[in-house]
């Protein structure tokens, strides 16, 4: 009893001990404890999901997220593994690799920067001042000592994820840009009209230290953000690109636009737009396509001509006096581009087309239109040429047409109108409008975007929009398309058509208003003209004259279409062969079971050499259309003729007889010293000549 008694006793205090502490720890030292749970534990630490990818229509990656990294040392640690006499002893090593990588740094101011840090016991020493690439820094970690793991290397990286473009600027404007803190999100493009699409889902871990080592706890994952299949074609955008820079370089121009779009489908498959910077090169600072307003010019022209075609007030062959290319508009003086040199004189509205007339236009829709301007208007709208398209993009201008209602609308609106003055549209507006002339009348939206996929699977797609299913009559719309035709072939859009196959479009000069002097000259059109598959839309703004939208606009156009053209052009190769041409090769003599190989693969006719085992010498003989090879006897003791066979085979034959070789000439083997049929020894050499 006295030893269960004194067992209970000791128990008991034991309790109360536990007791007493446990109170004096949640209650005296509770905020220390707490102090150091959170040194050991984090919670709720975002972890920032990876940005999907930006790809062309054709595959190829545009825009993507890549690793960067910042690398430290912690030296302290590098100690406590025991490994400071390892990096001591490498540090030579460890200096000419890292300059090697880093080329800007010398292996002495590596060693330097290094022991600076260990001198100063340093747990987070950056080791290389900027950001290396992911291929840099698996190369860092190849190093001795940092190839080990981080807690006996002491080598740390802080990963950053940067936006990378493969084709630098190709396209920069369309693809857009991110902040530079990409966690900010996008600044304009596609990279911000999808950027809820692009940008994924964040997720959420907590960390903890177990056993001196930190473990990431998964909350929620990361959902990272899906891919956009974009309809921009890489090598045609760099057609375009090229074709436009060079002519701004040459025109020494302010700004240039040029658009291509695929006709059935809205696609639109380049879209550049340059815009010279204060050291005289071009950038693609805007999206000048979609957000300036300009005024069309004589491109216009081509849609008020439709309205008067439309409502039956005028045909093709309708002829208009335009005497010697001034007249008298409500006061004000409308001119012809050659007024100084007569003008046209009477001439049908085909004409008045291919030479671009401003009277010739103007009198037609001042003469039908002047007591119902509203009726030119519903016209215009009625082919759907002003309908807000929403393309999604930031800053997404909207056509501007003046209705007779509206304030400024004066008697001379009218006429200026119908010749593309008074109205406002956007670059790919008016490009909308011909696409749908080129389309059979049925007018598509603008597309830059066909898909967007997650994993490699399409998980939506983007199908082609109808604005309007028929913007017009079929009649109007033969008679459009046979004059925009004959624009290019006989007027004055010449430079924009091609030799291969034939362009339809329109021409457009139009000075800029907000400037004394400066123009701005486009040609939008379509090809080929038969079955359009591509329009296009060039548009410069030049600084002074003297402007024309046929040679300067239209000889980019030119550019586009025949490079886009030679691009899809497939022809069937039986095609290319030319009749007096050798089908059959010449072939040498010599190991004619390889020869037989060749001949079959190259499917040639010639008789068959069955398999052996051993090496089969011979002859060839060809003609037009067939090999003919026959199997040579070769003897033991006398010397075979090599004449015909080529350097290796007949070194290899003469070789096996014990002889030393020595040749002259490339070609096949025509002479050799030794004659055939002749008794060698060993030892003796022997020249071949070959021809």
């Amino acid at each position: 009893m006295l030893r269960y008694t004194f067992i209970v006793f000791l128990m008991a205090l034991v309790a109360i001990a536990v007791i007493a502490k446990a109170a004096f720890v949640m209650f005296a030292e509770r905020q220390y404890w707490k102090d150091v749970a959170d040194r050991f534990v984090r919670e709720n630490v975002t972890v920032p999901p990876t940005r999907g990818n930006i790809i062309s229509a054709d595959g190829k990656l545009m825009a993507s997220s890549l690793p960067e990294y910042k690398i430290y040392m912690d030296f302290v640690a590098l100690k406590d593994a025991g490994n400071d006499t390892t990096l001591m002893n490498h540090l030579t090593e460890i200096c000419e690799g890292l300059h090697q990588i880093f080329p800007d740094k010398s292996a002495r101011e590596f060693r330097r920067h290094i022991l600076n840090g260990r001198r100063a016991k340093s747990r987070y020493y950056l080791l290389y001042p900027k950001r290396i690439s992911y291929i840099e820094y698996k190369e860092v970690k190849k190093l001795p000592v940092f190839c080990l793991s981080r807690y006996k290397s002491g080598l740390q990286e802080q990963a950053f994820n940067q936006r990378k473009k493969p084709f630098g600027s190709l396209a920069a404007r369309t693809l857009g840009d991110l902040y530079p803190d990409m966690t900010l999100g996008a600044k304009n493009g596609i990279e911000l009209t999808y950027d809820s699409v692009l940008r994924g889902k964040p997720g959420v871990t907590h960390r903890q230290k177990v056993m001196n080592k930190y473990l990431n706890i998964v909350d929620k994952p990361a959902v990272d953000g899906c891919d956009v299949i974009t309809t921009i074609d890489v090598d045609m955008q760099d057609i375009a690109e090229k074709a436009l820079v060079d002519q701004l370089e040459t025109l020494n121009a302010v700004s240039g636009v040029a658009v291509v779009m695929e006709v059935a489908t809205g696609d639109v498959k380049a879209n550049v737009n340059m815009t010279r910077a204060g050291d005289g090169h071009y950038y693609e600072m805007r999206n000048a396509s979609v957000s300036n307003l300009m005024e069309p010019g004589s491109t216009f022209k081509t849609a008020s001509i439709m309205v008067a075609l439309e409502d039956g007030y005028i045909t093709p062959d309708y002829e208009v006096d335009t005497g010697n290319g001034v007249v008298n508009m409500h006061g004000s003086f409308m001119k012809d581009w050659n007024w100084y040199r007569g003008g046209y004189g009477k001439i049908d509205v085909t004409r008045i087309m291919e030479v671009s007339s401003n009277v010739g236009v103007s009198t037609i829709i001042d003469r039908f239109y002047k007591d119902n301007p509203q009726k030119f208007v519903d016209g215009l709208k009625r082919m759907s040429i002003d309908k807000p398209l929403d393309l999604g993009f930031v800053g997404e201008a909207s056509p501007r047409i003046l209705g007779p209602k509206e304030r400024y609308f004066a008697k001379t609106t009218l006429p200026w109108m119908s010749i593309g003055y008074e109205t406002m549209f956007p670059p790919i507006y008016l490009l909308n409008f011909y696409n749908a002339i080129a389309n059979n009348g049925t007018m598509v939206k603008p597309k830059f975007v066909k898909a967007i996929m997650k994993d490699g699977e399409v998980i939506k797609e983007f199908p082609t929009e109808i604005v309007n299913p028929k913007i017009c009559s079929d009649t109007t719309l033969m008679q459009i398309r046979t004059i925009l035709r004959k624009v290019v072939s006989e007027g004055l859009a010449k430079p924009a058509g091609s030799k291969q196959f034939n362009v339809s479009g329109k021409t457009g000069t139009a000075q800029v208003a907000l400037a004394k002097e400066g123009y701005l000259v486009s040609f939008c059109g379509y090809f080929p003209s038969e079955a359009p598959q591509y329009s296009c839309i060039v548009s410069i703004h030049i600084p002074h004259g003297p402007a024309s939208g046929g040679l300067q606009a239209g000889s980019v156009f030119s550019r586009i279409a025949e490079r886009i053209y030679a691009k899809h052009l497939n022809q069937d190769l039986e095609h290319a062969k030319d009749s007096t041409s050798i089908l059959v090769p010449d072939v040498k003599n010599g190991d004619i079971q390889a020869a037989s190989y060749v001949l079959q693969a190259l499917d040639i006719n010639s008789n068959a050499v069955s398999d052996a085992d051993t090496l089969v010498w011979g002859k060839a003989h060809t003609d037009s259309d067939r090999a003919e090879l026959t199997e040579m006897k070769i003897s033991g003791k006398r010397l075979p003729n090599v004449r015909g066979m080529g350097a290796k085979d007949a070194v290899y034959l003469m070789e096996t007889y014990g002889l030393k070789v020595r040749l002259a000439g490339v070609g096949k083997v025509v002479s050799q010293s030794i004659a055939a049929g002749s008794y060698v020894r060993k030892g003796q050499t022997i020249k071949l000549t070959l021809k």
